[in-house]
């Protein structure tokens, strides 16, 4: 493989997380994909990337809730590639419910696959980056990394937590080569989001249109939703020797919405 590097991203059988899947294998890195979904369509990204951009891709479905599972993925593309030069931790789901009501399996689950999986993957990774002496560890926040929305007690909290361990790890590690940061878009016209504009529509007793002109769209000043190649762009230029000086940053890409 020479001196090709490798990127594994989570949760990247979808959205964003195939976004830069993809931006990655584009720009002549190895990929490893994770995440679930139809078999079938997953073999037929697999064998895309792969045959568009001439580099080797595999698919690993860990469930990201279960860090023995995480384990395996990590000794499995760490035995296949050397390294995970780039990590991409973006697997997150979501619930959205009055904190008073909120499931207690959904509070779990969400903690453990929105913060604790980054956890798993960058401590199981920063070993081979240290012995190469350069990595970049890529986080996918949110926007809800810094403010707060109600009835997403869950998915702020994660995301809050999922900030301070960019900074933390950033300081740790910024004497290796490696850098440490954390993308945090507003909202993005993925899976994810699009599964929760009934939840939405159901708790506040709206439509699914008001839902996305009142609640999604409307604390982002431009009124659009940001564009998976955005963020895929910015992924890629972290990764980049440009931005050896940039770590332990929350990169908002958020329309203005916190500019407000």
């Amino acid at each position: 493989m020479g001196d090709r590097r490798t990127a594994l991203i989570t949760g990247s059988t979808s959205g964003i997380g195939q976004a830069i899947a993809t931006a990655f294998a584009g720009a002549g890195h190895d990929v490893v994909l994770t995440g679930f979904g139809d078999p079938g369509a997953i073999e037929s990204l697999r064998a895309r990337l792969e045959r568009d951009h001439g580099v080797t891709v595999r698919h690993i479905g860990a469930d990201m809730s279960r860090p023995g599972e995480i384990e395996a993925m990590m000794r499995s593309a760490l035995a296949g590639f050397g390294a995970v030069d780039v990590l991409g931790n973006n697997a997150g789901i979501q619930h959205v419910a009055a904190v008073d009501e909120f499931p207690v399996d959904k509070w779990d689950a969400i903690l453990a696959v929105n913060l604790s999986s980054a956890f798993h993957t960058t401590r199981l990774a920063l070993p081979a980056m240290k012995a190469r002496g350069r990595g970049r560890i890529i986080n996918i926040g949110s926007i809800h990394a810094t403010i707060a929305s109600p009835f997403k007690s869950a998915y702020t909290a994660a995301k809050h937590g999922l900030a301070g361990f960019t900074r933390s790890v950033a300081l740790e590690v910024a004497q290796a080569g490696i850098t440490v940061n954390a993308i945090c878009p507003g909202y993005v016209r993925t899976p994810l989001v699009d599964a929760q504009i009934p939840d939405q529509a159901r708790t506040r007793g709206i439509s699914e249109d008001e839902v996305i002109r009142q609640v999604i769209l409307a604390n982002q000043p431009t009124r659009r939703f940001v564009g998976l190649d955005e963020l895929a762009a910015i992924a890629l230029f972290l990764a980049s020797d440009a931005a050896r000086s940039i770590t332990g940053a929350m990169i908002a890409v958020d329309g203005g919405w916190t500019a407000q």
